[in-house]
Order: structure tokens, then sequence, then C-alpha cells
């Protein structure tokens, strides 16, 4: 081992060592010894301390015999950089620096008022806040990121400490991980200034929904990516707290890491290094340091350095044994899963696809092989370039399908993947899905060339690769010309309406087995859709038939058969097994929900919800408003303004996210009394629901006038003026049990 390495490594951890048990001694004489300290919502109290020692630091007398253990490991500083043939001393000096990173860490959220982090639990940072540290990731972000690391669609991650020379190598140092599906975990600074902060400069945008996640400042925020793959060894590999060589084992196996130093090495970064060596996690620098060639704790190299910025990724992910198989897309933007997650305002849009202002929808045709030519993308109207920039347009993704092994069922399954698949260019946003499609497109995705035609060409691309055994051509159109979306919607609303009709006559008592939805997870990381017969996905896009020729597709998909097990509630709709699922698939966010009730926990909502049901008190009944409609409601808020109440995962008694059909079931809100209790819709929902059987359900609630007794926006948009319509009319809701 490099004398120069192991000397600065052990003088690092000896001054870290002291810093922080000097902060632990103010800290205690202000707070006291009892002072509860930890990482927010955590099960993992101090989780390098925990994972490595297993032992709990729950409150500041904790502290002081950590680090009592912490000098006990540090090895006397050399007087000079003498020659030290193997690893240990400097391994140990490293151990002990990351046990003083994870207590110096801790200290901040001791006081809330002068914690330096957003709150836990933050996963987008709003562009516009001068604060952009993220902290310690909650258990709800590591479970939701940390599975990615085991099922292979997060590769690995990159500690990135320090900063290139300038915004622009950031930039591309970014996107190259990002392309290359890499987290990149960004703390310390080099002359004043992080990663992360040339990044923000640039308009990056940053947080774990992209991938670009800046833990802090300090040298000390790197511990929470070692801390972050410490807890996916005890949640994922079965590590048992204290079971250390399990933790590294399971680590340099299974969590592909590596760091990238940036700029000039100081001996706090000499000793962090060796602490990540213990993971088998190398440090490669772009800066003229001594190396360390032999591998044994590492998979290969342990230190690499004087690596130019345009090699130093690739050269990591050679160095640290990671695999990585990047398919290609013919795109001129970034593609990858970080993008997924972006927001796009309006001050950054190009250009507007349907939402509220204009018809759009996306659709899945199955065709015969003679009849559709591979890779044949039209568009059929104006292009990108030949809009002014801002305005909102009418636009339909036509996308047909075939293959010797494709199936018509499999058509709603294919064209429910467009939302993700889509997303992943940079620069392009994807919203709802069927007839309530919302896209945008950047500036930035503009400028770099990409046009409406792209779109199909990303859906060609990816429905080969991700589904290449069932498909064998693909021919995509995209229309932008109004009168000609609006004659090939009305073809698609016929077909939606055929596939809801498949499973007329099926109960939720007859089946023993459900469906799960977790696609919508990338938006809402704790939201579940449970599918059952008579209650279709909020996003009126899967039904249960649906789910299963999904799973039949995609056995390791979003959608899994879920035995019910034994029924907990037959009335509002709760089963042993579908609870259990809930509660692990949220990541322990959501105990329990109700499949049909609106009172008792209800079942949470992502964002691609048709319509919100929402109760009205003073009218003991509730209201349902779709997303079409953007005027005044009863209930005072605006859909836009529930939408931010209801999705995002979380469950609020008297709001639930449903699908527009929905409202047809028997199940609907049946714990409550069903579709007796609707007393307002708006009035083109109204007039669906109508067309599609309202009357009929209305007879056999044995309320045939019911249809007449719904008020739209027509008869009164306050709940005020709702109670007295009811009141004219007779409403069936006013004679019913009190809602609340």
């Amino acid at each position: 081992m490099s004398k120069i390495i192991a000397s600065a490594a052990i003088r690092g951890a000896h001054k870290i060592v002291e810093r922080v048990e000097n902060k632990i001694k103010e800290a205690i004489d202000q707070y006291g010894p009892d002072k509860e300290v930890a990482y927010p919502n955590t099960a993992y109290y101090l989780p390098i301390i925990y994972g490595i020692l297993g032992r709990k630091v729950e409150k500041l007398g904790d502290m002081p015999p950590i680090i009592e253990y912490c000098k006990q490991l540090l090895p006397e500083v050399p007087a000079e950089d003498l020659w030290i043939p193997y690893l240990g001393p400097a391994l140990d000096a490293g151990m002990a620096t990351l046990f003083a990173y994870d207590m110096e860490e801790a200290l901040k959220y001791v006081d809330p008022d002068k914690c330096p982090y957003l709150p836990g639990g933050t996963e987008w940072i709003d562009p516009a806040s001068d604060n952009i540290w993220l902290g310690a990731a909650d258990d709800v972000i590591m479970r939701k990121r940390g599975v990615e690391f085991v099922d292979g669609s997060a590769p690995g991650f990159a500690a990135v400490v320090g900063a290139p020379p300038d915004v622009e190598t950031a930039v591309k140092l970014a996107k190259e991980m990002q392309e290359k599906y890499l987290y990149v975990f960004m703390a310390s600074d080099h002359n004043g200034v992080n990663m992360a902060e040339q990044l923000k400069e640039a308009g990056v945008q940053l947080g774990w929904d992209t991938r670009l996640v800046p833990f802090g400042k300090d040298t000390s925020a790197a511990i929470h990516a070692l801390g972050f793959a410490t807890r996916a060894a005890m949640s994922f590999g079965g590590a048992k707290p204290g079971d250390y060589r399990k933790v590294l084992l399971y680590n340099k196996n299974r969590i592909f890491a590596f760091v990238l130093a940036l700029g000039t090495v100081t001996d706090e970064w000499y000793a962090a290094a060796a602490g990540a060596i213990n993971y088998g996690f190398p440090t490669i620098a772009d800066s003229d340091i001594p190396e360390i060639l032999p591998y044994g704790v590492c998979t290969y190299e342990h230190v690499v350095s004087n690596v130019p910025h345009d090699k130093i990724v690739s050269k990591a992910i050679e160095v640290r044994g990671l695999k990585i198989v990047i398919k290609k897309v013919d795109v001129p933007v970034s593609y990858g899963p970080a993008f997924e997650g972006e927001r796009i305002g309006k001050d950054a849009m190009r250009i507007e696809m349907g939402g509220p202002k204009a018809p759009a929808f996306e659709f899945c045709e199955m065709k015969d092989l003679d009849e559709i030519e591979d890779n044949k993308i039209e568009v059929i109207g104006k292009e990108i370039d030949e809009y002014e920039r801002g305005v909102t347009i009418p636009f339909a993704i036509w996308v047909q399908v075939a293959g010797r092994k494709f199936q018509k069922d499999f058509e709603p399954i294919i064209e429910r993947q467009f939302h993700h698949l889509i997303n992943q260019a940079e620069g392009v946003l994807h919203i709802g899905q069927r007839d309530i499609l919302w896209m945008r497109i950047s500036d930035k995705a503009y400028e770099a060339g990409f046009k409406f035609k792209h779109i199909g060409q990303i859906l060609h691309d990816k429905l080969h690769q991700e589904f290449g055994a069932i498909i064998d051509k693909v021919q995509v159109k995209i229309y932008t010309e109004e009168e000609k979306v609006k004659e090939l919607l009305e073809k698609a609303r016929a077909v939606y309406h055929e596939r809801d009709n498949r499973l007329a006559g099926m109960k939720d008592e007859e089946v023993d087995t459900f469906y799960s939805c977790t696609l919508c997870q990338s938006f809402a990381p704790n939201h579940v859709c449970v599918i059952t017969p008579e209650r279709p996905g909020l996003c009126g896009a899967y039904n249960m038939l649906d789910c299963k020729a999904a799973y039949e597709i995609n056995p390791t998909g979003p959608n899994q058969p879920l035995p019910k097990g034994e029924v907990v509630d037959p009335v509002k709709g709760r089963w042993e097994k579908i609870d259990e699922f809930i509660y692990t698939a949220s990541h322990n966010a959501v105990e329990y929900a109700c499949a049909y009730s609106i009172m008792d926990n209800p079942m949470t909502s992502c964002g691609c919800f048709e319509a919100i049901a929402v109760v009205l008190p003073m009218c003991n009944a509730i209201m349902v408003v779709d997303r079409d409609y953007t005027g005044d409601t009863p209930c005072g808020m605006r859909f836009s303004t529930l939408a931010g109440t209801v999705g995002g995962g979380i469950q609020t008694p008297g709001f639930v996210g449903i699908s527009k059909l929905y409202i047809l079931s028997k199940k609907f809100i049946s714990a409550e009394g069903g579709l007796k209790r609707l007393a307002w819709l708006p009035k083109a929902l109204k007039e669906f629901l109508v067309e599609n059987g309202l009357q009929k359900r209305c007879e056999e609630e044995g309320v045939p006038d019911l249809v007449d007794k719904i008020a739209t926006e027509e008869d009164c948009t306050t709940e005020e003026e709702l109670y007295e319509w009811m009141q004219k009319v007779g409403h069936p809701a006013l004679e019913m049990e009190p809602l609340m």
C-alpha cells in the first residue's frame, strides 16, 4: 500500500475523530445526555454503527462510548510517510472515520431549527429553492430506491466528493452517469464548490427522481451513501445488525459503487476513501495521487488516479467490475430511468400536448404482420418546429404492433407502457393515459433536436427491446391535426369501452385472486393499486384481465397476482393477504386500505386517476370531479387543487382517486351506501356515465330517478347551493346514515 495514502488516511482519521468528539461534548453540554438523536424516519438508528457494530445510538449519551471505540481503532499517526506493506492500519482508520461521520451527521438533526437539510422524505428539489441538500434518506426512500439495486434497474452508484473544474464538465459527467442508469450521490466540496451546486447553476434537476442526489456540502455527508448501502445489506441482503462481515461482503458483491474524487485530495478525503475500501468501493481520482493497484478488499484496483474527465466514469465502471448493458434509443436527447421523474414547468416548456386544454390520447392496436411496416414513423399534421413556443395542441399517439405470439388481450398492457417509456427521454413529460393524455416537451429538448417523430422512435425501439418475445413489428403514427385527432379519439374510446366490458358479470367474491399494479411508483413511491373484478385501476387503463395478461407477458413486472386470504372486513373490502401486500409494497407507509370505503383508510392514489371522489359533510353525500373539468366544485377546490391533496400515495379519508367507470360498479364506495350518495358531477362526466349505463345502475340500486337528482355545475357549484338543490329534488343521501 502507498505509504503516502496510508499516512494521510490515518492523519485524517485522527483529526475527524477529535473534531467529532468535541462536537459531541458540546452537544451534551447544551442538550444533556438523554437528548434523542436519530436520522428522521428510519428504523436503522445510525446505520453504519448499527450495521457494523450492532449498537443502537438513540441519544447523545450513547455517542461517547462509540468515540472511545474509534480511538481504539486508530493506529498511531506516523511521524513521517512510512512504508506500510498492507492495508490493515489504513482500513481501521477508515472505519473509525465512518463511525465518526455517522455521529457528526446525526448531530445536525438534534436541533431541527438548525438542521441544514430539507425535510426527511424529500425526493424532488424545487429548482427555485436555495437549499438543495437532502441529508440522510429515510426508510421510505431507501426501500423504494434500494430495491432497484436488487432487481438491477439501478446497476450501482457513484459517491462523488468535490467538484470538477467547471460547470460544463459537471453536466457531462452527471449525464453520462444518468445514461448508464447510475445513482450519483454528491458530498464535500473542492475550493468551496460542490458538484451539485454546479448542476443547479446549469439548470439540471436534482433529487432522487433524477438520480442526482446532493447529500450535503460537508465531506461528512458522504456517509449517507455508505449508510444507504449498509441499510440495503440489512433490508435486502438478510444481514443482521452487527454482522459486519456479511454487511461488507454484500456490498462488495451486490452494491456496485465507487468513489469519484474530483479535485485536490485532502487527508480527510483519504480517510473517507479508506473507509469506502472496507466496503469494496474503489476510489477513482482526477488528480495525480499515489495509487493502490493490487486488489483484494475491492474487486480490482483500490485507488486509481490522474484519470481524465472524459474517461473517468468508464474507468470507474471498469475498476468496480460493473457490467452495464445500455440499449441505445435513437433520439437526440439523453434517455434512461433517471429522467423519468423530471418535471417541466410552463417557463421551461416549448410545447404542450393535450391536458385540460386540448384533446389527446394514446392507443395500441394489434395488426397482422403483413399489414404494417416495422419502424415506419409518421407525423400527420405539423411537426414541433412549425408551432410557436408555448402553445397547447391536440395530439394522438397511434401505435400498431404485430407479432406471431401477440394476442389482442395484450393491447392495453403494451399501451400502458407508453407512460414510462416516453418519460425516460430527457425533457419530455408524460402524464395520464388513454384519453386523458397530457405531455410537455421542454425548450432544452427542442433545442437538442427532439421532434414529435422521436416519440415514435422511442416506442419502436423500446417495445422491441422489452417485448421482443411477442412483438415483431412496430409502426407509429403521430397526429396533430385537431379534426383527425377527434375522429380517431372516438374510435379509440369505442375500443376502451369494449375492453372495459370484458369483465361484465365477474364479482369480487367469486375470485380468490386479485392483482397489484405498482407501475406509477416512479411518481408516487408509496402508492399501490389493488385491482379487482369490480374495482378497476384508478387510471382507467387497467382492469383485472389486463393485469392478468400483463403478468403473463412479464411475470416480474408491476402486475402481480394477489391471493386474497381470509376476509377481514367484507363490507369495507379488506382481506388478510391483501393487507400484508399493501403494507410491504408501500414500503410500510400504508398499513392497510379498504377497497370499498372512502372514509376508512381509502386506497392510495398516484396522480394518474381519471377522477376524484370527495365527501361533502353538509350534504351527507359525495361529489366526483374528473380531470377534464376545470371549474369550481361544491367542495371548494378545483380538480388541480384536489389532485395535490389526494395524489402522491397518501391516504386521505374523505378523498379517493378513482376511474370514471368505477362509479358504475356495485362496489363503488359501497361501505358508505354506494351510488345513492352521489350528489354532484360535472355535466360532461354525467353525460359520459349515462351513455355507459348510469340509468341502469340507478334502477339496480332502487333509485330510478337518481340521475335527475344528481346536480352538475349548471345547477350549483357550492356546497350550500348543492344542499338546497338536494332538498328541492329529495336526494336519497339526505335520509341516509351520517357519513361523519
